[in-house]
């Protein structure tokens, strides 16, 4: 009986200990949550965008072009495949015969694309073939704007029976670019030195500069030097216009964006 008693004691011994463990935790507990309770919390502003301006600028260069390529068409239609084969290879022929003889490189003559195809009378329940038509298309380049007008005029008359596409190049076309990008810089400093004056801040040092849009479609990129391009432009550029070869003005454009710190 009296180990019994010892016993009872003990638990109840354990029983208080344990239960002021657990009333300590609690009071930690609350300490700690009293501790972290939003009043004591301090947050700062870090944003450095607050202190940066971002705007765009976008200008253009106006150039006239220096260099061409025109895309010719040899059409031809015979009674059979092999007669509309025969006379469409001669007239292709002729006409790369009469490009080198004007100065044309073998390497700026492409013969682009090929296609016979049977003409069907479309009457007939049968669908019966009349006759066939050839088509062989002749991209040459590397044309100096000057040249372009005769090289057209003397196609024709070797065989060439379609004119269709001419395009026109710069072969100055980075400086321009350049020179465009400059520009579009340039405003948008104007831009945001405005803005920071009407809001009351100075304007900084250019903390970034990204460019857009660079599309050069209208680039020259031939083989043939620069200098050469050009003193033979302007040798013939009177000729050209006696043709009827008008080429314009090419426009050269620049896009950027750029951030300026704000003081």
């Amino acid at each position: 009986m009296k180990k019994l008693s010892e016993n009872k004691n003990s638990r109840k011994v354990l029983a208080v200990a344990a239960a002021a463990v657990t009333a300590a935790a609690l009071g930690l507990s609350a300490c700690s949550a009293q501790a972290q309770s939003p009043g004591t919390i301090v947050v700062q502003n870090q944003d450095v965008s607050a202190n940066q301006l971002t705007v765009s600028g976008k200008e253009e260069v106006r150039v006239v072009p220096d260099m061409a390529e025109i895309v010719f068409s040899i059409r031809t239609q015979k009674p059979t495949a092999q007669e509309c084969q025969q006379e469409n290879a001669k007239n292709l022929n002729d006409t790369i015969e009469k490009l080198k003889s004007l100065g044309v490189e073998e390497r700026s003559i492409q013969t682009s694309s090929y296609g016979l195809d049977p003409i069907y009378n479309w009457n007939s329940d049968t669908r019966e073939i009349t006759g066939y038509e050839m088509n062989t298309q002749l991209t040459v380049s590397d044309i100096p704007i000057g040249e372009a007008g005769s090289i057209m005029s003397q196609s024709v008359v070797a065989g060439v029976n379609s004119i269709d596409n001419v395009s026109y190049f710069c072969s100055t076309y980075d400086e321009s670019y350049q020179e465009a990008l400059k520009k579009a810089i340039e405003m948008a400093k104007g831009k945001a030195s405005a803005m920071a004056e009407a809001s009351g801040r100075t304007l900084g040092e250019v903390s970034n500069v990204e460019e857009y849009g660079y599309n050069p479609y209208t680039r020259y990129t031939g083989y043939m030097s620069g200098g050469a391009r050009n003193e033979m432009a302007m040798e013939t550029t009177a000729a050209a216009m006696d043709m009827g070869v008008m080429a314009g003005e090419i426009s050269v454009e620049a896009q950027v964006s750029v951030t300026f710190n704000l003081q």
